[in-house]
């Protein structure tokens, strides 16, 4: 018999209160808050700043694969079978056939989506897993302005229909990127995906409108949201309750934020 204690999963990770909508997941995660806060500092860099990455993406890759993968039924013998009948499990688990993609956005989620993937090849059947490969970056006016985002090259598969998209990402800033990344996943390629999923270790307020607003579709996880440059009333204030709430400066560079963690990341300053 089923043990009734598995017989249904009720998993949802706790989340910091906000009025975002349904879609916008804050984690309240008091261990990733203080990975996260060590690999913000100033003082970390490689090696260090690869291994704490590395924790953070198993740990947001924990939440938002046990939250939004489908579920199934298993009955699963242990090696105690061979004494006794009893030895199966018999209760909930990840459908493993479930078909999801992870998206490596070049350069700084090139190692979160490979943390991600990795994860995804040991949680489900490898062959319903695949990473996909974008190579973009900002486009930006003579002010410095970020104005849009610029497609360099991509590896992509063209089969996407009932496939979970995930896009771990570190930096949710201005959203250019992750909106043209997402809608091209939605409109250019063969079928509908089954969901696509930001997954960034901080989002400012600007990040949540605006990918939001074009992506009403899309989902957010998040481990921080960034809005150091708010009004006191705003910071005071349940966010996305009041007006003032802004994470961006004028090059728009998320504050507190991390600086840029792609460079740090790769080691590279161009």
């Amino acid at each position: 018999m089923t043990d009734s204690a598995y017989a249904r999963s009720r998993y949802r990770p706790p989340e910091v209160e906000h009025a975002y909508g349904d879609r916008v997941h804050l984690l309240d995660d008091p261990v990733a808050w203080s990975l996260l806060t060590r690999a913000c500092s100033p003082e970390v860099n490689q090696p260090e700043l690869g291994r704490l990455v590395n924790l953070l993406y198993q740990s947001l890759a924990h939440a938002v694969l046990a939250a939004e993968l489908p579920r199934e039924r298993v009955d699963a013998p242990t090696r105690m079978a061979s004494s006794h009948r009893e030895a199966v499990y018999r209760g909930v688990a990840l459908t493993r056939r479930a078909k999801v993609v992870s998206v490596a956005i070049a350069r700084a989620g090139t190692q979160p989506s490979q943390c991600v993937y990795e994860l995804l090849n040991d949680v489900l059947e490898p062959e319903c897993v695949r990473q996909d490969h974008l190579f973009m970056s900002r486009r930006t006016n003579e002010a410095g302005e970020v104005t849009g985002a610029m497609w360099h090259d991509a590896k992509i598969g063209k089969d996407i229909g009932g496939r979970y998209v995930l896009f771990p990402d570190p930096m949710g800033a201005t959203g250019s990127s992750m909106i043209s990344a997402i809608q091209h996943y939605q409109e250019k390629l063969e079928g509908t995906p089954a969901k696509c999923i930001a997954m960034h270790l901080m989002v400012t307020p600007e990040y949540i409108r605006n990918v939001t607003e074009a992506l009403p579709d899309a989902v957010i996880y998040a481990l921080r949201l960034d809005r150091g440059l708010s009004t006191e009333e705003a910071l005071a204030a349940v966010p996305g309750t009041k007006e003032g709430e802004r994470g961006l400066n004028d090059l728009q560079y998320i504050v507190p934020g991390a600086g840029g963690v792609g460079e740090l990341l790769n080691n590279a300053w161009v």
